[in-house]
């Protein structure tokens, strides 16, 4: 159905269908697994976040049991109101605790955090710079700001410089990055942009969504993997992907936490986080701290399928983490990639514009820590032969 003055919708739908970029909704039936039902096809997962598999560790499920008998379904309200209860101020002692920062606060989504804290540090006057890679929360976050605005080219310490000095007579300034950026898997040059930030004044501010559980000390992110642990002014992370539940959290000082609390428009406008979901995130840093051999596993099933991937002659960019993009060009070839793949009993989301250039659309695949060895290796097969298929790498070379 079409109502008057919306035909135009139907107009860009075509234009979709005719890339070949327009994707219906995979349905997930059962858990988050490594290998799970989606659209009633059992396929190997390369797709979730769900880095550690702590979505259905008995220990986080059985915390959210608990505190839904014991404190209900929801919470009732806003927390600036009557919605901030004991499992919320407990979990939040302990990311700070966990981030070895003074204070934390949590929001109902990584998403939410980008757009509720970065137009609280920087308004009209100031100065706010950022990565060309950054995710859509932090370019949205911006974009909700009156601060002039620098974007720097990826990586590149001699723009971020420039930047810095072309901004110098603002009022404030801050320097915005991922800690792993979500479509090429790369990390940030932390020390090499703290110091620069430290020479020119300037604060820092990390989105760590894909680096927390998965680098540093017990999966404390990018900050301590590179021991710069109190020399970071925000470090912003998400409770929904290695944590395995929902959520984000900006961990920081108390007076930054505070001002939050009365000016964070995410925090002050949406009802908090049900019980559940803040039991669960909790027992989920509990895990972090008492079973690092997941994060071990993790790394070992990521070097393991890259180095596949690697093997076979597949463009996979310059990825540094679990996230691991297989270039196929075009956005219609990436398409036919992943559904090949999907026929192939393999799962891996194809990207196109406008995530990502055209040029470098791709399938970005995901390891988890949970992927036996037979998975992985199964994936493999089903990219080689895919691949060869559609021409993205050559005949096999026969074994000598």
């Amino acid at each position: 159905m079409t109502l008057d003055g919306m035909e135009w919708i139907d107009g860009e739908i075509d234009a979709l269908r005719e890339t070949g970029l327009f994707r219906p909704l995979r349905d997930l039936s059962g858990p988050q697994l490594p290998r799970a039902v989606f659209d009633g096809k059992e396929v190997i997962n390369l797709s979730s976040n769900n880095y550690l598999g702590l979505t259905t560790h008995p220990r986080i499920v059985d915390a959210a049991l608990v505190a839904t008998r014991e404190l209900g379904a929801g919470s009732g309200s806003v927390r600036a109101v009557a919605g901030t209860m004991s499992v919320h101020e407990e979990l939040e002692q302990k990311l700070a605790a966990f981030k070895r920062t003074e204070a934390a606060l949590v929001f109902q989504s990584g998403f939410t955090c980008n757009s509720g804290i970065i137009p609280v540090l920087v308004e009209d006057g100031d100065a706010v710079l950022s990565d060309e890679l950054n995710h859509a929360s932090i370019i949205d976050g911006i974009r909700l700001t009156k601060a002039q605005r620098k974007i720097w080219g990826h990586s590149d310490m001699d723009a971020l410089e420039s930047a810095l000095k072309e901004t110098q007579g603002a009022r404030r300034r801050l320097v915005v990055t991922d800690g792993v950026f979500s479509m090429d898997g790369d990390v940030a040059r932390l020390p090499e942009i703290v110091e620069l930030a430290e020479r020119y004044g300037a604060m820092v501010y990390v989105d760590d969504a894909h680096a927390s559980g998965v680098f540093g000390r017990n999966g404390r992110g990018t900050i301590d993997h590179f021991g710069l642990n109190g020399r970071v002014h925000v470090q912003v992370g998400t409770l929904s992907k290695a944590v395995g539940v929902l959520g984000g959290y900006v961990a920081s000082t108390q007076s930054l936490r505070d001002l939050l609390i009365h000016k964070g428009r995410p925090f002050l406008f949406s009802t908090s986080h049900p019980p559940a979901v803040a039991a669960a995130c909790s027992a989920a840093i509990d895990v972090l701290l008492d079973e690092p051999e997941l994060i071990d596993r993790l790394w070992e099933n990521t070097r393991h399928f890259k180095s596949g991937l690697e093997r076979l002659g597949f463009d996979t960019g310059h990825s540094q983490s679990p996230i691991t993009p297989v270039i196929a060009g075009s956005g219609k070839r990436a398409m036919e990639l992943s559904d090949r793949l999907f026929a192939a009993g393999v799962f891996a989301q194809g990207i196109g514009f406008p995530i990502v250039p055209d040029a470098k659309s791709r399938v970005r695949t995901i390891v988890t820590a949970t992927h036996s060895r037979q998975d992985l290796d199964a994936a493999l097969d089903a990219f080689e032969s895919v691949g060869r298929t559609l021409g993205l790498i050559g005949e096999a070379v026969p074994a000598t």
